[in-house]
């Protein structure tokens, strides 16, 4: 059935995030949303509250949903922590996610976002859906693989339990006009510091712009079952992190320093066969992408022939 995310009750965790927020800016004007995060710096609020989003303060590791209402039209949970602490981890991303969806049991849909570093190391070729699961991003974030896994399997069950329509889609690098991994990228550049990449190249990821991914939301809404439908989420052309830091270099002239060494994180691109079938390809070609992303970030730093 058709969903359009337009006159309904949203509930969406992790909002001051860098992917949050846009989807708050997208939703906002036309919906009534609340944002729930720990909210420990009150600055946070603002920018949410200036475009309509009710900030709820809510620990989801520990604190009481007595705040939440139990009437939501649709749940997003975008929320993740990783402060390196197992326990905390588990139970803020995994325990916390069973905990909202149980408490939202009523709802139309849920979605739960997850990440491609649910999967095992490979080699070079895309992982599907069905590929084994591991402990990937441990090198950088001890404690994140672990916790997607956990958090999935918790959705899945509550998902059943409840009877709640839900889809769990896997992000691969999100990025657009707040931010993103090839910013940072660019702020390295702009420093003059190398940037580490696994001799397992080419280093491929599926970047995928905010536009795509909330262009995204009422589909992922549309296909979510009791059973739980999981697929892959990112761009539908996979990229090498070389690829983007040439064509920053391209677009400001900055010139990439890349560091080939062990112990980073491996290519990781994914398969989107099934994301392009159920919920549509991607629109915004990466090189369009980044050059908006730069042109929002730091104007300063384009080349006159794309500014």
């Amino acid at each position: 059935m058709p969903v359009e995310l337009r006159d309904q009750r949203i509930l969406l965790t992790g909002p001051t995030s860098q992917v949050g927020l846009p989807i708050a800016r997208a939703l906002a004007p036309h919906n009534e949303v609340h944002g729930v995060a720990r909210f420990r710096d009150p600055a946070t609020r603002a920018p949410l509250e200036a475009i309509g989003v009710e900030c709820i303060a809510l620990d989801l590791a520990e604190g009481s949903f007595a705040a939440l209402s139990e009437q939501y039209d649709y749940v997003l949970n975008f929320a993740v922590v990783k402060s390196g602490d197992f326990a905390y981890d588990l139970c803020a991303n995994a325990e916390g996610a069973g905990r909202l969806l149980a408490h939202c049991r009523d709802a139309k849909g849920f979605l739960h976002c997850s990440s491609a570093a649910v999967y095992a190391e490979d080699g070079p070729k895309p992982f599907r859906e069905d590929a084994p699961l591991g402990d990937n991003h441990r090198m950088l974030f001890p404690t994140y693989s672990i916790s997607k896994i956990a958090a999935e399997t918790t959705v899945r069950f509550a998902a059943r339990e409840f009877g709640v329509p839900t889809s769990i889609a896997r992000f691969s690098v999100p990025y657009g006009e707040n931010g993103g991994w090839p910013w940072f990228h660019l702020m390295m550049m702009k420093a003059g510091s190398p940037i580490a990449v696994s001799p397992d190249a080419p280093n491929l990821y599926n970047p995928i712009f905010e536009d795509d991914y909330i262009a995204h939301l009422p589909r992922l809404f549309e296909v979510a079952t009791p059973e739980t439908t999981t697929l892959n989420w990112g761009g539908s052309e996979a990229v090498a992190i070389e690829e983007w830091c040439a064509w920053l270099g391209e677009l400001t002239g900055l010139e990439p320093q890349f560091e080939t060494r062990e112990g980073v994180l491996a290519p990781l691109p994914i398969c989107t066969e099934k994301m392009d079938r159920l919920i549509g390809p991607t629109r915004v070609d990466w090189r369009s992408g980044i050059r908006r992303l730069v042109k929002a970030r730091n104007p300063e730093l384009l080349k006159p022939e794309y500014a």
